[in-house]
């Protein structure tokens, strides 16, 4: 999360959850050895679960978000997953490329800032477990469009598979490093997520989350998708998310995949 000298910017990261563009050519073993992804796309929420260990997973997307008066943005998000073992792991992400135009209609494009997040996974039983993770946001990104100094975040994750269904809770608190006048430097995000299969490939997920801050609007936004599983290997998605708070309200509307690129150990 950025510096809410960007209010809308936020609320439309909020609605992208983890995402990215990349593509990796690796050599495959036979298809009956591969594991099933685990997508944590498209919700703002990330399961206690961490990929396949071993294997790199690639999530990719497309972002297109609406805010007040003439605001939009574009982003390339990305996420590239690996897993050491069934408790440890690591994220690399960020937004691959950004196009933004503010209310007075003045445009900017270029690449995003990246993220590295450190992921450890607690088990309670086979249909429960904890999660923490420790992430990173650093200013890689283009002037107007970065933040211009890191933000570091802790976040607390509990899941649990509930008959048909699979929940996800997560609560972060987020040290912003470009903190503007009157505001606090410290934001709690907060989200919680529910998920089923349907008939065949498809399933869909529901979600609400929200930030928290001393000094800046509060946000809140309700979140709606759908995925569609071609193989274990590769998973699609799609859906849309809307601000439920007082104001204008703001708009964002994604697409993209997770997908396993190959073994790297």
């Amino acid at each position: 999360m950025k510096s809410s000298a960007r209010p809308f910017w936020k609320a439309a990261v909020l609605a992208a959850g983890a995402t990215g563009t990349s593509c990796i050519a690796l050599a495959q073993p036979a298809l009956q050895e591969q594991p099933s992804v685990t997508p944590y796309r498209p919700s703002v929420s990330a399961p206690a679960a961490l990929s396949a260990p071993g294997w790199l997973e690639i999530e990719a997307g497309l972002l297109h978000a609406r805010g007040p008066g003439g605001a939009r943005r574009g982003s390339l998000p990305y996420t590239l997953k690996l897993a050491f073992s069934e408790d440890w792991g690591i994220r690399l992400g960020g937004d691959a490329w950004v196009t933004q135009r503010d209310e007075a209609g003045q445009g900017l494009r270029g690449a995003g800032d990246s993220v590295v997040v450190l992921k450890r996974r607690f088990g309670i039983d086979e249909l429960s477990a904890f999660g923490l993770e420790a992430g990173a946001t650093l200013p890689t990104g283009r002037t107007g469009i970065s933040a211009e100094k890191s933000d570091y975040s802790i976040n607390a994750i509990y899941s649990a598979d509930l008959g048909a269904y699979h929940a996800d809770l997560n609560i972060a608190s987020t040290r912003i490093g470009l903190v503007e006048a009157g505001a606090g430097g410290n934001q709690i995000l907060w989200a919680a997520a529910l998920s089923t299969a349907l008939t065949g490939r498809w399933g869909v997920v529901a979600e609400l989350s929200g930030t928290r801050r001393r000094g800046v609007d509060h946000s809140a936004q309700a979140l709606g998708a759908v995925s569609y599983t071609l193989s274990k290997s590769l998973t699609l998605d799609a859906g849309l998310a809307r601000s439920i708070r007082s104001g204008p309200a703001n708009w964002s509307v994604f697409t993209g995949f997770t997908m396993l690129a190959g073994r790297l150990f």
